[in-house]
């Protein structure tokens, strides 16, 4: 555990969010500043939420588009966890080890898969539906 996070969690409501916002935001900047492909996917969802706007055919679909890049930022951060967590395991390359690295890169791949083709959706139906 870090030197800056505490040891225990807070039992009244108010304090455990602001907890549990804590460490998620420690965990995002951490990501974000450690991991190429987590900055790109923050850039793309920055540059996604205006273009967004002119693409979306609604506003559910607005929705949909920008809820799956979010997703692919909580599948990318949930694959650093993993794989910050296989490094600490086992230092040495391991098999095993490669075995789950590479299934938390192909949820990334999938997640970006599935970003891709709401997306794709999106503009086919706005500009030729």
């Amino acid at each position: 555990m870090s030197e800056d996070a505490p040891n225990h969690s807070p039992t009244a409501l108010r304090e455990r969010l602001a907890f549990a916002t804590r460490n998620s935001l420690r965990g995002i900047k951490f990501t974000f500043v450690k991991e190429q492909a987590f900055r790109h996917e923050g850039f793309l969802f920055a540059a996604a939420l205006p273009v967004g706007i002119f693409i979306a055919p609604s506003f559910t679909w607005y929705v949909a588009m920008i809820g799956v890049l979010l997703l692919v930022m909580a599948v990318e951060l949930l694959n650093t966890g993993l794989e910050k967590l296989c490094d600490h395991v086992m230092a040495d390359h391991h098999p095993q080890i490669g075995i789950v690295k590479d299934c938390g890169s192909a949820g990334v791949m999938f997640s970006l898969l599935l970003a891709a083709l709401i997306w794709l959706a999106a503009f086919l139906v706005r500009f030729f539906g």
